[in-house]
């Protein structure tokens, strides 16, 4: 949910990759079909690992999960998934993810980057109320319904009267980045500043990109 941290996500997933790039590599060269026994009259199948969800990250994995929950919160699940998109840009390993919490004061967890205050307030009175934000690394689709019922509350707290200066979705994609409060600036015709104006050419980037995982 923070642009700002978005060039360190991006130094540190580059190392990731390499790590990646390399257990990909050994897994390759280990992981070779033994050569076929002269006297086997039938043979079985090789058994071939399924990699972890978070290799290859596409938020289109989770099209399933974007259009239930966003239906039960009554949100547009095209801006759903293209926030998804917005928070892709950093490593989703749970494991990496944890780690940077270590040395980050103030950590976001999940596909969708959420942060600890904002799922213990969204969760009151929902289903996955006695779920913890700790979980959303290893848990994608609690962090896909977290993030829809929180675009839900922010929708409930726009104001009546607003300025014509961005669309219900662009202030719900403001209010996700930059907060609740001020989203409400923002509707009352105050333009975004450089970090949430980044923010909203991303989601602006990643809007039919969005519409297209939604056919999945």
């Amino acid at each position: 949910m923070q642009v700002a941290k978005r060039w360190s996500w991006v130094v540190v997933g580059a190392l990731m990759v390499g790590v990646w790039a390399a257990c990909s590599d050994q897994t390759t060269k280990t992981g070779s079909a033994p050569e076929p026994q002269p006297t086997a009259t039938k043979t079985t199948p090789r058994a071939t690992a399924t990699k972890p969800w978070y290799e290859n990250y596409d938020p289109a994995h989770f099209a399933a999960e974007v259009r239930k929950y966003a239906k039960a919160a009554g949100v547009n699940p095209q801006l759903l998934m293209a926030i998804l998109y917005c928070e892709s840009y950093k490593p989703h390993d749970p494991k990496f993810e944890r780690q940077w919490a270590q040395v980050d004061s103030n950590p976001a967890f999940g596909i969708a980057n959420m942060h600890e205050a904002a799922f213990d307030e969204t969760k009151r009175g929902r289903d996955f109320a006695k779920r913890k934000w700790s979980e959303l690394p290893d848990n994608p689709a609690l962090a896909i319904e977290a993030a829809a019922w929180h675009l839900h509350d922010l929708a409930k707290r726009l104001p009546a009267k607003r300025a014509g200066l961005y669309t219900k979705d662009e202030l719900l994609a403001l209010g996700y980045n930059a907060g609740g409060g001020n989203m409400r600036i923002f509707a009352r015709g105050r333009k975004a500043g450089p970090q949430a104006g980044t923010y909203l050419d991303r989601l602006h980037k990643y809007w039919p990109t969005a519409a297209e995982a939604l056919k999945n």
